[in-house]
């Protein structure tokens, strides 16, 4: 069975591109991943909204979405811009359709 990850991005509106551009860099490498299946970012369309980005992508399984986010290459890559966008991620599992 597959795993979910939900990741919710905060950041102030005018920052808005740089969250997208930092979400960008994170998708393409793990779109390079074994494991991995799919990923979609959604922009929020209410006012105001704590959570303006958020990310819901799949994986084979959690050791898969973990061996690629603790890798270094992931650390590289995504480490200049955690500062700009604190993000909530949790891995989820489907118990109903």
């Amino acid at each position: 069975m597959s795993i979910i990850l939900i990741n919710s991005f905060e950041f102030p509106v005018e920052k808005e591109s740089e969250a997208i551009r930092y979400w960008e860099l994170a998708a393409d490498y793990m779109r390079s991943q074994p494991g991995f299946i799919s990923t979609r970012l959604h922009k929020s369309v209410t006012p105001g909204a704590r959570f303006g980005l958020v990310n819901i992508a799949e994986c084979e399984s959690a050791e898969h979405f973990a061996n690629a986010v603790n890798s270094d290459e992931f650390k590289a890559l995504t480490e200049p811009e955690k500062e700009l966008s604190p993000h909530y991620p949790g891995l989820y599992e489907v118990i109903r359709t």
